[in-house]
């Protein structure tokens, strides 16, 4: 099963398996509030805004002041900052990275975000200034790697969540692309293994069709986060939390009679 994620050392939800994380990915803050209202409104475990897709993320002003009007609508609800880069299936944004980085600091010091999201695979001094803007400010950093192409072998997938720990992350992430069934299977196994030789709590997504089933029951292989539709996707693959929840009611009663 999976390790529970905490903030302010309390584990969030009460440590249910998995948690269900929405996304914010509208462009501007009308938009966005009005879909975090529709998000909340289903009561997610976490919610992810990814700031990538927001039409305002050269201002740093207006992203600080709206990551404090999220904080305010979500109440207790964690908040993970996200900039996908371009690289890893994000928007093209504008700006460099030294400018990102920025803002992480930026965010990070208004206390509005409980987590950050940053890819392993950029820039080893860039990832650690963004594991220091986290922490200083008390939050966690979530490393990240992403492939649209492919599953890489097991192996590689492992190793990669073996250096975001080694890096210093509080969370392994990795999100991959199946070819075929076959492959949902290797990423799910990757999980068990990780889940197994980490410290680290461990998110896995298997995306797309056939990357479904992994956000549907990975977090019994390890994952202990889950992605789900609340109001408009992120990324392929994703459900709708409504029916994600009735699976996932399913199997918890499922494996509790076990």
């Amino acid at each position: 099963m999976s390790k529970s994620i905490e903030v302010r050392g309390q584990p969030v939800a009460g440590g249910k398996e998995p948690l269900i994380c929405t996304p914010l990915v509208a462009r501007d803050e009308p938009s966005i509030l009005r879909e975090l209202a529709v998000v909340c409104a289903k009561h997610p475990d976490l919610i992810e805004w990814r700031v990538d897709f927001f039409a305002g993320i050269a201002d740093s002003a207006r992203v600080v002041a709206l990551a404090r009007e999220i904080r305010k609508q979500a109440g207790s609800v964690p908040i993970i900052f996200t900039r996908r880069s371009t690289r890893e299936g994000g928007e093209p944004i504008g700006i460099a990275e030294e400018q990102v980085l920025s803002l992480y600091r930026a965010v990070c010091e208004t206390g509005c975000v409980d987590f950050v999201d940053y890819e392993i695979n950029g820039e080893p001094q860039h990832f650690q200034a963004a594991r220091q803007a986290a922490h200083h400010a008390g939050a966690q950093l979530i490393a990240s790697f992403h492939d649209f192409q492919q599953t890489p072998p097991a192996a590689e997938i492992v190793a990669k969540l073996v250096t975001m720990e080694e890096a210093g992350a509080d969370i392994a992430k990795v999100a991959v692309t199946p070819r075929a069934i076959d492959d949902v299977l290797t990423l799910l196994g990757a999980t068990l293994a990780g889940s197994r030789q980490l410290r680290l709590p461990i998110i896995s997504v298997s995306m797309g069709p056939y990357g479904s089933l992994s956000r549907l029951f990975g977090w019994t292989f390890g994952s202990s986060v889950t992605f789900a539709v609340g109001d408009k996707a992120s990324a392929p693959g994703q459900v709708a939390i409504e029916d994600l929840r009735i699976v996932l009611d399913i199997l918890r009663r499922s494996l509790a009679a076990k």
